[in-house]
């Protein structure tokens, strides 16, 4: 690369960002876990980018140990 600068990264693409998911209404088939995972990532995009790495990484954790319980039952 010339003059030693770096190509510009990608940016998200345009239009509507996904939101959470519509409300299903059947509590019995829902887990509050995984519920609260799916908001804390929809809630990350008001947090700056370093805060929302953490956030999705934190919702990923949540996400990864609740499907292992599910798998144990």
């Amino acid at each position: 690369m010339a003059g030693g600068s770096l190509p510009a990264r990608p940016g998200p693409p345009m239009g509507a960002r996904p939101g959470p998911p519509p409300d299903l209404g059947d509590d019995e088939t829902r887990h509050p876990a995984v519920d609260a995972a799916v908001r804390a990532i929809a809630n990350a995009s008001t947090l700056a980018p370093a805060d929302q790495i953490a956030q999705y990484e934190a919702a990923y954790e949540t996400l990864r140990e609740t499907l292992a319980t599910i798998d144990q039952t």
